[in-house]
């Protein structure tokens, strides 16, 4: 019997990663499930997403982040991986060091350039040609962590730094499910320097003829 990559989301607004993660996951075929979202806002429609999946979904306080209630809930479901889908709180250090290299977070920029938030504006308003989105384990520095995979997105001549936005954001759905295939399928290796590697074929990066 194949072993299952348990998998629990935390999100605070429109849940399209979930939403990418949960139809990638959803046949019985899958080594990934998704074993509840965490939403630290009562109102993100990512909670929705969820429920039409059959997903568990629990609301947690925002100011100041109940990590208790987070951390109960992740060991309850037996989660192996967690994944930052649009998650506008700061997870404190002594959790990210507890799940380490066990949460993942996708950034909407080619990091180390661009971050913070806006990083899609950041990107348009610095004129460069190429922009994209990173997969990265998470650590306790803001958007720091060994990279997994990237995905560029060319800067069109009539782009505005929201139809940019739109293209990353559609980057970040093939993105974030590969990674997480690759990484279910232990395939990602996390070399002694900081670095990633995968040990089959797959590539990580992509263009944007793969979204």
């Amino acid at each position: 019997m194949k072993k299952e990559l348990r998998v629990g989301v935390l999100i605070s607004g429109r849940g399209s990663n979930l939403e990418a993660l949960a139809k990638a996951f959803s046949t019985e075929e899958s080594s990934v499930v998704i074993s509840c979202v965490i939403s630290n806002n009562a109102e993100a429609r990512g909670l929705l997403i969820a429920q039409s999946y059959g997903i568990p979904t629990f609301v947690v306080k925002r100011k100041p982040l109940d990590i208790e209630h987070i951390s109960t809930v992740l060991r309850e479901h037996n989660v192996d991986l967690v994944c930052l889908a649009g998650f506008m709180s700061i997870l404190p250090e002594k959790f990210v060091t507890a799940w380490h290299h066990k949460i993942i977070n996708i950034h909407p920029s080619l990091l180390p350039s661009f971050k913070g938030l806006n990083a899609q504006e950041q990107a348009y308003k610095a004129g460069v040609k190429i922009a994209g989105c990173t997969l990265h384990y998470v650590y306790p520095e803001l958007d720091a962590g060994p990279i997994i995979m990237q995905a560029a997105v060319p800067v069109l001549r009539e782009d505005t730094a929201e139809s940019l936005a739109s293209r990353i954001l559609a980057a970040e759905h093939v993105c974030y499910t590969k990674g997480v295939k690759l990484i279910a399928q232990g395939k990602i290796k996390l070399c002694d320097d900081g670095t990633v590697q995968c040990t089959g074929e797959d590539e990580l990066f992509l263009f944007q003829e793969n979204f």
